[in-house]
């Protein structure tokens, strides 16, 4: 097993869904990825910075899911970062109500030493001069993914290109590969993505399932068809934990390695958008992931008579 080092924000959100609505609850991409790592029991540690308001109580619950917290900052002065969103009654569009960077503002992360040989980093959606700073601290890392969002190629483009040059994977929704390539078809738009410098490309449909370019190869996940979907706050980030995690613990970075690893990513989504933020990925238990693995099998496995 590899160790991972994980990359993004731990933070407050508010969320309001059509099932109702939160006030501050614990949130952020690295706080996602790293519960949903945990599934897999990797050695990973947590790279952000929250402020002297975050409570210790989840700082400790990390620890307790086998998370090292020696590159979270605590900057007791100042105040987490805190998003706050609505989501529409399709739950696929959300307006964002309140974004406040507060200590992110000025983050500059530091990757604990002994985690500087990790072999897998996942770097969250941050500013990719952030993402591009850790990068350059890590050793010899083997597999580093990436996901990003079209904030950033909208306000950053020159310094994603940048990150997107150095990295293995990039995991990103169907809207932002076509807005990153110029391209409708994401066959074509996955293909000039690999050109700017990624073997693999990740492409999430949300409820759609998702895709796995590499090369001259295709490989699509179906998601679940849930029955409710009660707050689909994380659902990425927790596919890109699951996703990673699975990477480390197996140290196999190949194609058909890569197939699994999305569908452990997609399983482990599925959990996440049951309850709101973070509470379904806190009781989730190896036996219930073990359970959905097996209907995501029979849900894609036929046998067909050629006539």
């Amino acid at each position: 097993m590899s160790k991972l080092v994980i990359v993004g924000t731990v933070a407050f959100d508010a969320i309001e869904t059509p099932f109702g609505k939160t006030d501050k609850i614990l949130g952020g991409a690295a706080t996602y990825i790293g519960l949903a790592a945990s599934q897999f029991n990797v050695d990973g540690a947590i790279v952000s910075v929250v402020g002297g308001d975050f409570p210790e109580d989840y700082i400790t619950m990390l620890e307790h899911k086998g998370m090292d917290v020696s590159g979270l900052q605590i900057v007791s002065e100042g105040k987490t970062f805190f998003w706050s969103g609505k989501y529409h009654n399709d739950m696929n569009t959300r307006d964002t109500l309140v974004t406040e960077l507060n200590v992110l503002a000025d983050f500059n992360p530091n990757v604990p030493s002994e985690y500087r040989d990790a072999e897998v980093v996942m770097l969250g959606n941050l500013h990719p001069m952030v993402q591009l700073s850790v990068i350059e601290q890590m050793d010899d890392a083997k597999m580093i993914v990436l996901d990003t969002m079209n904030f950033w190629m909208d306000n950053a483009l020159e310094d994603l290109m940048k990150v997107i040059k150095k990295i293995d994977v990039i995991t990103i929704n169907d809207e932002e590969a076509r807005q990153l390539s110029g391209e409708y078809s994401l066959v074509n738009a996955a293909r000039k993505i690999m050109e700017m410098g990624p073997d693999y490309v990740v492409i999430k449909k949300g409820e759609h399932g998702a895709l796995l370019f590499h090369e001259d190869e295709m490989f699509f996940a179906p998601a679940l068809p849930l029955a409710e979907v009660f707050d689909p706050t994380g659902a990425g980030d927790t596919f890109a934990g699951g996703f990673s995690g699975y990477l480390a613990k197996t140290e196999d970075y190949s194609f058909k390695n890569m197939k699994n690893a999305i569908i452990f990513g997609s399983a482990l989504a599925s959990f996440c958008v049951e309850k709101f933020g973070t509470e379904r990925m806190l009781s989730l238990q190896k036996k219930e992931v073990h359970k959905r693995l097996q209907q995501f099998k029979s849900l894609t496995q036929f046998d067909i008579e050629l006539t």
